[in-house]
């Protein structure tokens, strides 16, 4: 089913071929299902191990060459989908794009069986997302409607919330705003009490708390807090591609921290990002739910072999939202 929403004034990329857009599904989906034989059974390593092969083959399989510049750490630290890493059937040959990927959001849910895990990934040409360090980011989503610059990272939570509520026409306490379920979030979350705000907290998976905030159905309007900077530019391709707005500012708890980041040429560490920043020109997005959650089901596994996936794929260039629903036989194998 197609979903048209505001076209934003941006020229579709030679480099995303159309055909991408389905292809992307076919790979968030490969890695949910792999990851869905895990679902329940308390083991966090083994669900994304599988989840990670599974995405890294069926990205072998496209005609592009493919770096991660979103990916799984770095290459001593992460065997398998590194920042860095080179995939694809065409290297050298094919054309040039950056993929930052998170085949498992949710490891910890997964194992628990709990709501909201997904297989993600994002594509753009080369040089158009940024290669953010595996480092915390302080993040701000709002949905789309709203003039620019409304909230920001500059502002205490109340004064974003204030903003928010002013331009909806209603009391701080009618704000709902997600939070991930953190000790480090505590102050956040008593000054949002304090006004009234309604908090939906959530356990893991921040790519899919961003999103929440541009589907009026899950009443939340606004998302606060710190979670990984990788999961940031995810969310932030996403929203490129349906709307809304986001702030996110590197938090660095060492020295060793800020050291990876001027690495990657990251030189201003308090840099506030926005949008355009994290993911920039023609982008397309793609998630599967692993689990059930508020933006997507999870995959069914019946007795009689069948397996069903949800899934969403988005695309910049012409503000589309496709949501899928595969219906199979088994498990995929060779496509």
């Amino acid at each position: 089913m197609t979903n048209p929403i505001e076209k934003p004034a941006l020229a579709p990329s030679q480099v995303l071929d159309r055909v991408l857009v389905l292809e992307m599904v076919r790979v968030t989906e490969y890695a949910a299902i792999a990851a869905s034989r895990m679902v329940g059974r308390g083991d966090e390593k083994a669900a994304d191990s599988a989840a990670v092969e599974a995405m890294r083959d069926a990205l072998n399989r496209l005609a592009f060459d493919g770096t991660v510049v979103i990916g799984e750490g770095e290459r001593d630290e992460a065997p398998m989908l590194y920042i860095g890493e080179k995939v694809g059937s065409a290297i050298g040959s094919g054309p040039k794009i950056d993929i930052a990927l998170d085949p498992l959001e949710g490891t910890t849910i997964t194992a628990k069986a709990g709501p909201n895990a997904l297989a993600v990934l994002a594509i753009a040409e080369e040089g158009g997302l940024l290669n953010a360090p595996d480092t915390y980011m302080d993040k701000l989503a709002i949905g789309p409607g709203h003039p620019e610059g409304l909230v920001s990272l500059t502002r205490s939570a109340t004064e974003n919330v204030q903003a928010l509520a002013d331009a909806k026409g209603v009391a701080p306490s009618d704000i709902i705003a997600c939070v991930l379920d953190r000790p480090r979030h505590e102050a956040l979350i008593r000054e949002l009490r304090s006004l009234g705000c309604g908090i939906v907290l959530i356990p893991d998976g921040d790519v899919a708390g961003v999103i929440a905030v541009t589907d009026p159905e899950t009443t939340i309007d606004i998302y606060m807090g710190s979670g990984g900077a990788p999961e940031g530019v995810l969310a932030a391709a996403a929203l490129r591609c349906v709307g809304g707005q986001f702030q996110g500012r590197l938090v660095f708890r060492n020295e060793d921290e800020k050291q990876r980041a001027r690495k990657l040429g990251i030189t201003d560490l308090d840099r506030i990002y926005h949008l355009e920043d994290l993911a920039r020109g023609d982008v397309i997005f793609a998630a599967t739910g692993v689990t059930d959650g508020s933006l997507l089901d999870g995959v069914k596994r019946y007795k009689n072999g069948r397996i069903t996936t949800h899934s969403v794929v988005m695309r910049a260039s012409s503000g589309t939202v496709r949501w899928v629903k595969g219906d199979r036989r088994g498990d995929p194998k060779h496509g």
